[in-house]
């Protein structure tokens, strides 16, 4: 906490007694963080206690990066907006559950973020919780974006395995989602796209990538393809928690 915070890390830890059962979904752990932004830790200094909140999207849906994506999310649902500016890390903080361990702590690592396992390595052994998603997470997850489907555009979307080559069905309009837009990478030199949204051009930066990733998600979702197609980042750094966004946003598209 004295390293990471103010920041994007959230920890799970043992819930006291006085945090309501409603902010917790009935689990006796809650998660807590410290905001970095100026405007909230006003606002959060102002109130002079602890505040709940969710994420301003709908349950499952494309996390919000900036007030015009909250705009467009829940317009008509909520009273006011306030616009802090778009977001620093483009995706949400890190998950972390603290666990005995000998001689460190066990930090395991609920949902990737911003705060890497390199970042964390100095504070204790880190693990990753099943980044696969599957029924017994959507049963009862632990922490937010656990569920099996989440990040989820209304579009299907289909993330390709490394060195997967990509074959259109005739008729159908697709949406490119690449890391580096370079036709080397497998599929952005396809001239099948109706639409392609490339998060970090040229070298390819995880950073930007991490940045850009919700924003272009939401670009290619409004767009009107039928299918986005994802183009896998390096599953290393920012790309562990990009890449773990996507394959809970993945869903396949049926048969026309």
């Amino acid at each position: 906490m004295e390293h990471f915070w103010p920041g994007p890390l959230t920890l799970i830890l043992p819930k006291n007694p006085d945090v309501p059962d409603v902010v917790t979904a009935g689990l006796p752990t809650v998660a807590v963080r410290q905001s970095a932004n100026p405007i909230f830790q006003r606002i959060i200094t102002s109130l002079k206690r602890p505040l709940a909140a969710p994420s301003a999207n709908r349950f499952g849906r494309i996390s919000p990066t900036s007030a015009a994506a909250v705009l467009s999310e829940l317009d008509g649902r909520i009273p006011l907006i306030v616009d802090g500016g778009a977001c620093h890390a483009g995706l949400e903080s890190t998950i972390v559950k603290v666990l005995p361990g000998s001689p460190k702590p066990i930090l395991r690592v609920l949902r990737a973020g911003p705060i890497t396992k390199d970042d964390l390595k100095p504070f204790g052994r880190v693990e990753f919780a099943n980044q696969v998603p599957g029924p017994d997470q959507a049963a009862s997850p632990e922490a937010p974006g656990m569920l099996a489907s989440h990040y989820a555009p209304r579009t299907p979307l289909r993330l390709l395995e490394p060195e997967e080559v990509f074959s259109p069905v005739e008729g159908r309009r697709y949406g490119l989602l690449s890391y580096r837009g370079d036709p080397d990478d497998g599929a952005a030199g396809l001239p099948c796209w109706e639409h392609m949204v490339v998060l970090s051009p040229g070298k390819g930066k995880l950073p930007e990538a991490a940045v850009r990733f919700f924003h272009a998600l939401r670009q290619l979702d409004e767009s009107g393809v039928d299918e986005i197609i994802a183009e896998p980042v390096p599953d290393r750094g920012l790309g562990v928690a990009i890449m773990e966004r996507l394959r809970r946003a993945a869903r396949p598209a049926t048969t026309p």
